[in-house]
This record gives structure tokens, C-alpha cells and sequence, in this order.
């Protein structure tokens, strides 16, 4: 279908600022980060929950800051382990404010949004374990986020999808814990040079362009010899077994489009339950920072509060 007329505001105004695609010049992330920076802000009026607390848990290069969002009533609750997304390079907690807030409260579920390592300072396979350790924490000590450690999912956006798809086969591979659900959201699970058509047909002008995933692959990446290690690219993985159900949800008009679809298909292939999700005519960010530009945005949220509430369910079993 068309381009979404939220969408197309969207695009219309990046292309003004220069969002989203790749400067002439190559930037660094400490460049990239204060342009993010600049042209995203903090909503005032943010769904409301029973609290949020920042803290930290103690990673395995040092403490990783965590922020914990808690739904109104006693608990412990079951547990949602999110991944901001920002191509490993930029990005942060806050970005994901409204949808974690909502997620939290529509689920009655304690989410841990995970401010993980980032590259080129921290390269591969630093985000990974970060995010693996959270999971692995969570397990751990549950009583430190108020949560039910039978009862585990994790979920991102972009490179934070990429890096749930990461934990999961980390937890499956590395002895745990057994998760629920993963949420994977415009997932990062492929090359830019793999040949898919969604990396040819929305290339740029769409708010995520291929120049940008482009430049992200030289920052994050150790070498050429990590684009073969699933933990980087999951769609590398020989087996998808024993892994947890997933939620996929995509954007038709996004250069990630197709390997999310793969992805689920692969994951189908191995056994695997998946529910695939293309929103049409809507861009890269729809579920997290661009959420309160897109009225279809909810749809989506609701769609893995749903999703959560189903997979806590059968843990109750």
C-alpha cells in the first residue's frame, strides 16, 4: 500500500534534517549520537505505571545501567528484557520511554530496558553479552526487580531485535534460562549485502536508509570474520531449534524488512510457533521512537501485550 500519511510527514521531515541517512563524510558515533540527540525529545506526557527506577547490574566488563519499569499492584511479576535499538553505536533508554511504559502497564509486566555497551568503542561482542548477562541476571536475582524468574521474555527494536534474537540463542546455547517469548521488532538479523529486496527497494528515503545500516557495520563489527557468527547474525545460526515462540513485526517500508520475514520463516522451519507481523505503509522505529507519530504504532503495542500475556499464561500451566 501507499506510504502511510503519518509516515510520509516523517520521512518529509527527515529529509529536511538529514535523518536517517548517511552524511557524505563519514561521522563518528560520538557525531552521530549528538545528532540523535538534537532532533529527539523526551514526550511529557508518558503513560503512567506503578514506577521506574534506574539502577545497574553488575555486567561482565562493569556495571550496565538498567531501567526498571514496574506495573501498579504487588507482584512479583512476570519480566520483559528490552533492547533499545541505534545500530549498536547510538541510542538509549530513553528512546523507548513510551512503548516500554505501555508494554508494562497493558501486560502487568516488570520491563528491564537494557543500556548496553555500545560500539565503536565497545565492538562485538560486547552488546550481546551485555544483553545476555541481563537475561541471565534477571534469572538470577529476581527479587531485585520484583519478578517471577519462571517467567522471562525479551524483546527489541532494530539492532536491540537483533540483540533479543541474540539472547535467545545464547540462553538456548549457554544454559539458560528458558524464555517465553522473544519480541523481535524490525530486526537487524542479516548483511546489508545479502541481496534482499527490501535492501534495494527502500534503500533510502525512508528514515533508515541502507547507507546508514552501512556505516553501522563498521562500527560494531570486530572484523568480516564476526558477519559469520549468528550471536551477530542470527540468519547465520545452522539451527533454529528449542527456540522460544517469537513475535516478528516489520514495517513495509524499511531495508529490514525482509530478513525479519526470513527470519520467521526460518524459525517456522525449525519448529519454532511465530506470529509475522508486516504493518503496511509504515517506516523503520514504528513500535518504539517513532510511536506517538504513528497511530498505528498501537496496534503494535498491542499486539505484544497480547502476545506476552498469552506466553506468561502457559508458564502458569
Amino acid at each position: 500500500m501507499p506510504l502511510h500519511p503519518e509516515a510520509q510527514a516523517i520521512v518529509s521531515r527527515a529529509a529536511i534534517q538529514g535523518q536517517g541517512e548517511a552524511p557524505a563524510t563519514q561521522p563518528s558515533a560520538a557525531e552521530m549520537r549528538e545528532q540523535f540527540r538534537q532532533v529527539w525529545s523526551m514526550p511529557d506526557d508518558l503513560p503512567s505505571v506503578g514506577g521506574v527506577v534506574d539502577t545497574v547490574f553488575p555486567g561482565p566488563a562493569g556495571e550496565v545501567p538498567i531501567r526498571v519499569y514496574t506495573p501498579e499492584g504487588e507482584g512479583p511479576f512476570p519480566v520483559f528484557v528490552w533492547f533499545h535499538g541505534g545500530g549498536w553505536t547510538i541510542g538509549s533508554l530513553d528512546e523507548n520511554e513510551v512503548s516500554c511504559r505501555t508494554v508494562c502497564a497493558g501486560a502487568n509486566v516488570v520491563v528491564v530496558s537494557v543500556d548496553y555497551r555500545l560500539a565503536p568503542e565497545n565492538p562485538y561482542p560486547a552488546a550481546a553479552d551485555d544483553c545476555y548477562a541481563a537475561v541471565r541476571w534477571v534469572h538470577e536475582n529476581p527479587e531485585a526487580v520484583n519478578a517471577d524468574p519462571s517467567r522471562i521474555a525479551v524483546g527489541g527494536e532494530s539492532a536491540g531485535g537483533n540483540l533479543a534474537a541474540v539472547a535467545a540463542l545464547m540462553a538456548r546455547d549457554l544454559g539458560g534460562p528458558r524464555l517465553a517469548l522473544q519480541v523481535l521488532v524490525s530486526p537487524v538479523l542479516g548483511h546489508p549485502d545479502d541481496g534482499r529486496a527490501s535492501y534495494r527497494d527502500c534503500s533510502e528515503g525512508y528514515f533508515l536508509s541502507k547507507a546508514s545500516m552501512d556505516w553501522f557495520f563498521t562500527t560494531y563489527p570486530r572484523d568480516a570474520r564476526d558477519l559469520e557468527d549468528p550471536y551477530l547474525l542470527p540468519l547465520r545460526a545452522k539451527d533454529l531449534s528449542g527456540l522460544p515462540p517469537a513475535v516478528v513485526l516489520g514495517a513495509e517500508y524499511d531495508v529490514l524488512r525482509d530478513e525479519g520475514e526470513d527470519y520467521a520463516e526460518a524459525l517456522r522451519a525449525a519448529g519454532v510457533p511465530v506470529d509475522l507481523v508486516r504493518y503496511e505503509g509504515l517506516i523503520h522505529g514504528f513500535f518504539g521512537l517513532l510511536s506517538r507519530e504513528l497511530s498505528d504504532s498501537a496496534k503494535a503495542h498491542r499486539r505484544v501485550i497480547d502476545a506476552l500475556r498469552a506466553a506468561y499464561a502457559k508458564g502458569d500451566r
